[in-house]
């Protein structure tokens, strides 16, 4: 039984040896649809056996002679009512065993009904399980991406304060050798000279024009401005100290 069964069956039939149905082919009875067999076949035996009416017995004296024994008015079954006797058990036992077998093909529908039902429920679970996976997946998905344009932000707000630190300190640091200088300046005596490091300071100049939100790309043009202003300070000290 199942769902991968038929709900319909083919049973051939047939007669033993001792005039009894007999199923060829097909599926085995159950002892309920047997004893209703038996009690058909039993009815239809005690119908034909019935005895007919049995003649009187006749009294005899000394003076009537033996009277020859009657021949039976009645005479026994013929062939052909013996074939129709069989032909209708058959008859019956069939459609008996046809109603079985319809009752048989019902309980596999029913059980393959329930099959499927179960199968479209499995499936439908699957679904749901899968579409509420795919939510879980997606809620994470979103949070990952939060987390990393939050991450970016913090990267990008860390940069940005490197930079302004850097530009504070070179302005500072430049404020301080103008005004170093200024003094300086004030204690020599007047006299023509060169500009300190006037080259290396329209480099920087140009470079933080041309970057003004990437001061970082000027950072080695300060250094080396700063280096040749150290160098310059140095050489002014030993020649008017």
């Amino acid at each position: 039984m199942g769902s991968g069964e038929s709900s319909t069956r083919k049973v051939s039939f047939g007669l033993d040896e001792d005039e009894n149905v007999q199923v060829l082919r097909g599926v085995k009875l159950s002892e309920d649809v047997l004893q209703r067999m038996k009690n058909a076949n039993q009815t239809s035996i005690g119908s034909r056996e019935s005895p007919g009416p049995q003649p009187k017995p006749q009294t005899s004296t000394a003076h009537t002679p033996p009277l020859k024994p009657q021949q039976s008015s009645q005479s026994g079954p013929t062939a052909s009512d013996t074939r129709e006797e069989l032909r209708g058990r058959y008859e019956r036992e069939k459609a008996i065993i046809q109603e079985e077998l319809a009752r048989i093909a019902q309980k596999e529908r029913e059980a393959a009904r329930q099959d499927i039902t179960r199968a479209v429920q499995r499936e439908r679970l699957h679904t749901f399980q899968e579409s509420e996976k795919a939510k879980q997946l997606g809620k994470q998905l979103e949070k990952k991406e939060a987390e990393l344009k939050a991450l970016d932000a913090f990267y990008r707000e860390q940069i940005a304060q490197l930079e302004k630190r850097n530009l504070d300190n070179f302005k500072s640091s430049a404020e301080q050798f103008h005004a170093a200088a200024s003094r300086s300046e004030a204690n020599l005596r007047r006299r023509s000279m060169t500009p300190v490091c006037s080259n290396l300071q329209a480099q920087i100049l140009n470079c933080y024009r041309e970057n003004g939100s990437q001061t970082l790309r000027c950072s080695d043009l300060a250094k080396e401005y700063m280096q040749c202003i150290d160098a310059a300070k140095k050489s002014l000290l030993v020649n008017h100290g």
